[in-house]
């Protein structure tokens, strides 16, 4: 898996587990709607890292926790 998928499914599994919708973490967190929903249809594939810090803000967690999965752990190199 890449980057960019793990990073979609974080965000999609955050809001499934806390019950939240995507206008719902667009209110939450104060990014746009659309800029949410680029980043998850693929539009937008590299979320600056200020992006992510407010999403995990309106999820209620930290950039730590956001990252600290075995999804991202087992990441393949993006350069070879």
């Amino acid at each position: 898996m890449d980057t960019y998928t793990t990073v979609k499914n974080r965000i999609l599994y955050l809001c499934e587990e806390k019950g939240i919708t995507i206008n719902k973490l667009a209110t939450e967190s104060g990014v746009a709607p659309s800029t949410i929903k680029n980043i998850l249809y693929g539009k937008s594939q590299n979320p600056g890292i200020v992006t992510l810090k407010m999403l995990c803000d309106g999820l209620g967690t930290t950039l730590t926790e956001f990252f600290n999965t075995e999804e991202f752990e087992n990441l393949e190199q993006e350069i070879k």
